[in-house]
């Protein structure tokens, strides 16, 4: 027996589920893949075979789109009242919050992820996330409208559902992902195919089997697990989806936007990022480096608002790169599922070769890379966190979202804003940003001169489901979480009526 499904901490519930069959969910029901063909499922941690899961295509596609339709067109959804909607959502989040440990160790065995951050992070803020839109089910619409044309009017606006959505969703938070769109894309009132990362699908299945339990109608969500140039390509181009929602690489994002032009279905993209984090001389070095290398190293660095240029002013540069670099090399690296590990695995073989090919390149063009090694923890693809010295701005490691656990440390020694603030928008994305300084009005001025969707003060990143999050330039298009994450699944339509 391999390690991950033999490891002493799995639950029983855990082992069957990874054991068992796993098909597609469509229209409420488990089924094969039209073709027959299934898709093997690696644990990161061991590069061993982990499990297997049908392998959807355009025809799984087309089921699940039809399913979709005719749950939002002709099925009970469109009569089901918020409040219903929002007892639906709460029941989901309830059994979720129920499976959180289950949840946790097939999040932990199918990314790498460790099991501690898995349950703390990854679940219970997903639970959360539901609740917070199970709140806005009542809560969401329109407005009246006082007009200025001649005459005497009653007009107003109402918000209507988009319809049908498809989502797709990465490897990096398969569960939290796939809630970030499925929680608002049902509070608002739309039917839902899910298209989980190939290399992650574990979760958005066990998750499909909760979403049956709380008694959402068959139908409302469907999950097809697939790969991307298959399953994912046509549920883009699909003539039947009114929306399609994407997190992933801005690479595979364009060919979205692309695939999407057919039916001119509407867009939302959360892509890549390279954020700056800006320290400022007053920083309080021995409290900050533990925050810095958390913000660039958390999920090995496998996030998109990954704080991964690191500018330090020169008074405290060589303290605090010393502290971040003697903090990570501190971490235990291991097997997701061991309870003291800090830092598990990259998602794959391929990701591994993509950021040790990033060091090379930085060490060839003259970097000095502290860290960086491959690892012996287990047969899986580890590396140890490295910090870079001696980048250059145009150096690939510097411009490039890399997505591992590589931090590019570089110093400053004038503080004028304008100057920093150029610094920091030196990059063709806009996910992230943070400062730190004891200086409010330093602080203020400079967050409004960088081109970022989220800007943090003495912190990096505030994972909290009302704060809308999304990006500038290539970074995306919308914003989840929030408000402003209902807006993504509902269409405005303005009634006038002549009174007269």
């Amino acid at each position: 027996m391999q390690r991950g499904i033999a490891h002493p901490s799995l639950s029983e519930a855990t082992r069957e589920f990874v054991r068992r069959a796993h098909g597609l969910l469509i229209d409420g029901k488990w089924s094969e893949a039209q073709s027959g063909r299934t898709l093997d499922v690696e644990d990161p941690g061991t590069a061993e075979l982990l499990t297997r899961v049908a392998a959807g295509e355009a025809a799984d596609i087309d089921r699940a789109v039809q399913a979709a339709r005719q749950a939002f067109d002709g099925g009970p959804w469109r009569r089901v009242k918020p409040a219903e909607r929002a007892r639906l959502l709460w029941k989901l989040a309830d059994l979720m919050h129920d499976h959180a440990d289950e949840l946790a160790q097939l999040e932990s065995l199918d990314n790498g992820k460790p099991v501690v951050f898995a349950r703390a992070v990854d679940v219970l803020s997903s639970v959360e996330m539901v609740r917070y839109f199970a709140g806005w089910t009542t809560k969401f619409g329109g407005e009246t409208v006082d007009v200025s044309v001649p005459g005497e009017w009653h007009a107003y606006t109402t918000r209507e559902p988009i319809g049908v959505v498809g989502q797709i969703v990465p490897w990096n938070y398969p569960l939290g992902m796939a809630v970030w769109k499925i929680a608002p894309a049902l509070a608002a009132g739309c039917t839902i195919v899910l298209k989980p990362a190939e290399q992650t699908p574990l979760t958005a299945l066990r998750l499909g089997e909760l979403v049956l339990e709380a008694g959402i109608p068959p139908g409302v969500v469907n999950v097809v697990t697939g790969y991307g140039e298959t399953a994912g390509a046509a549920l883009a181009a699909h003539p039947q989806v009114d929306k399609i929602a994407f997190t992933g690489s801005t690479e595979v994002g364009k060919l979205v936007v692309q695939a999407a032009l057919g039916n001119m279905k509407r867009v939302s993209l959360e892509l890549g990022g390279k954020s700056p984090v800006i320290v400022f001389p007053d920083t309080d070095v021995a409290k900050a480096a533990p925050a810095l290398a958390r913000a660039a190293f958390f999920n090995t660095g496998q996030v998109c608002s990954a704080g991964t240029r690191l500018y330090v002013h020169e008074r405290i540069y060589d303290e605090l790169v010393e502290q971040v670099y003697t903090e990570v090399a501190g971490w235990r690296i291991g097997y997701g599922l061991d309870a003291d590990t800090k830092m598990g695995p990259l998602i794959s073989a391929e990701q591994h070769a993509r950021v040790t090919g990033f060091l090379e390149a930085a060490r060839a063009d003259g970097a000095t890379v502290l860290g960086g090694a491959p690892s012996d923890a287990t047969r899986g693809h580890f590396i140890t966190p490295a910090v870079l010295k001696d980048t250059l701005p145009t150096m690939s490691v510097v411009r490039e979202e890399i997505f591992g656990p590589v931090l590019c440390a570089m110093s400053f020694r004038d503080s004028e804003i304008e100057r920093l603030a150029a610094i920091a928008n030196d990059t063709n994305y806009g996910l992230a940003a943070s400062i730190r300084t004891r200086d409010l009005s330093v602080a203020h001025k400079l967050a409004r001169r960088i081109k970022a969707g989220s800007v943090g003060v003495n912190v990096h990143s505030v994972p909290d489901p009302a704060l809308p999050f999304g990006g500038f330039r290539q970074s995306g298009w919308g914003r989840e979480r929030g408000r402003e994450a209902l807006e993504l699944y509902t269409e405005v339509k303005s009634v006038a009526i002549n009174l007269d």
